[in-house]
Formats: structure tokens, C-alpha cells, sequence
């Protein structure tokens, strides 16, 4: 099986479909083509590692509803409308359900694969980020409850001196929980444990002595 990322292209129109996978497979893109939705939901793939190319208008389930039913399924492929003119206020509700981006017909081929590529880029960057979060959490767990204190002190921006006056323990002892975190969190600098701490939901607490 390819390791490559598929287009999913779905429309009711046959010589739509065979037209773009013809262009994206040209531009060395693996593609799955759907007549329908409903088609597309009965086959949906098990990867995040696609992304889908959709008509707004279609028999049964159209584009809308499609985005709905994803976002019902808590699936995150990327969605691209295809719009005519008159369908313009359709996709731009669709982007508010979640589509990524929409075309608006005729387009021009350049477009579509550049339209393409940045969703497929920003799902395998959503995945990356997803990753870096999980591994993140995991490294918060191997933290003590006073590590995890001056870890929330820290990202709340408190020198050393406030958070050993807040912890009723030594600025010395304060340096060295600092350098444990930094070790088990694997920062390489306070700006990076930040980042790192914001990415997996921590904010700091100001009850961490309580």
C-alpha cells in the first residue's frame, strides 16, 4: 500500500471526477473517486492521511451535510468545496462547518493542486503538532507534585525568588525542582518549557502552594 497521501474527489458528474483524478494523479497524487457522500461515508478512511475534494451540490447528501456528519464522526480530513457561482454563500458556510478552503468554478488547474497541497500539508502539520502534544503530556506525568508547582509557577512567569516564597522552600531548592523540569520536559530553554506547557494545555495556576 501506498505511503502517500489520497485526494478523495467526490461529485456526481462522471466526466468531473475523471478530469481531476486524471490532473491530481498527473501531479503524482494517489486518488479515490466517489459518484456520492453517501459513497464516500460507506468507504471513509481509517487514515487522516488524505484529504477530500467536493462538489457543494449533490443529489442525497450534499457538501454541508457531509461536513456535518465528519464533524458528527469527529473526523478531521480536510475538505475542499467546489463551487459554482451561484453556490458561493453555500461554501462559505461550509467554512464555517470546517471546510478548509473552496473553489469557485471554472478554476484553474494550478489552483486546485496548490489548494490540494496546502490541505494535506496543514492535516500532516496538525498530525505533527498532535504528536509533539501526546508526547508532551506524557513527559508531564513523569513530574513530581512540587516539579509540577514550579513548572505551573514558571509558566505563570514567577522568578525564582516569588515562586520559593509562594512554595515556602529556598530559591537553591527552587533551582534545582527548575533543572529537574527542564531535564524531564527535555526544554532547552524557559521559552521553549513554555511553549511546550502551553501546546499540551498547561496555563500555570496561582493556587500551585495551596
Amino acid at each position: 500500500m501506498s505511503d502517500r497521501p489520497t485526494v478523495h474527489v467526490i461529485d456526481d458528474d462522471a466526466a468531473v471526477r475523471e478530469s481531476l483524478a486524471f490532473l491530481l494523479k498527473t501531479a503524482q497524487l494517489d486518488v479515490q473517486t466517489y459518484e456520492s457522500a453517501s459513497a464516500f461515508l460507506k468507504a471513509l478512511p481509517q487514515t487522516d492521511h488524505c484529504c477530500v475534494v467536493t462538489d457543494v451540490r449533490m443529489p442525497g447528501i450534499d457538501g454541508l451535510e457531509l461536513l456535518r456528519r465528519l464533524k458528527a464522526l469527529n473526523h478531521t480530513i480536510p475538505v475542499i468545496i467546489i463551487t459554482g457561482h451561484g453556490d458561493v454563500p453555500l461554501a462559505v458556510e461550509a467554512m464555517k462547518i470546517g471546510a478548509v478552503d473552496f473553489l469557485e468554478k471554472p478554476f484553474d488547474d494550478d489552483v486546485l493542486l496548490a489548494a490540494v497541497r496546502s490541505a494535506l500539508n496543514r492535516h500532516e502539520q496538525d498530525r505533527e503538532r498532535e504528536a509533539e502534544r501526546r508526547e508532551i503530556v506524557n513527559r508531564l506525568s513523569t513530574l513530581s507534585n512540587r516539579e509540577r508547582q514550579v513548572l505551573d509557577a514558571l509558566v505563570l512567569g514567577h522568578p525564582n525568588k516569588v515562586i520559593a516564597f509562594d512554595l515556602g522552600i529556598s530559591p537553591r531548592t527552587v533551582e534545582i525542582y527548575r533543572a529537574n523540569v527542564m531535564t524531564k520536559m527535555q526544554a532547552n530553554s524557559l521559552s521553549d518549557l513554555v511553549r511546550m506547557s502551553l501546546l499540551a494545555g498547561v496555563t500555570g495556576r496561582d493556587d500551585a502552594a495551596a
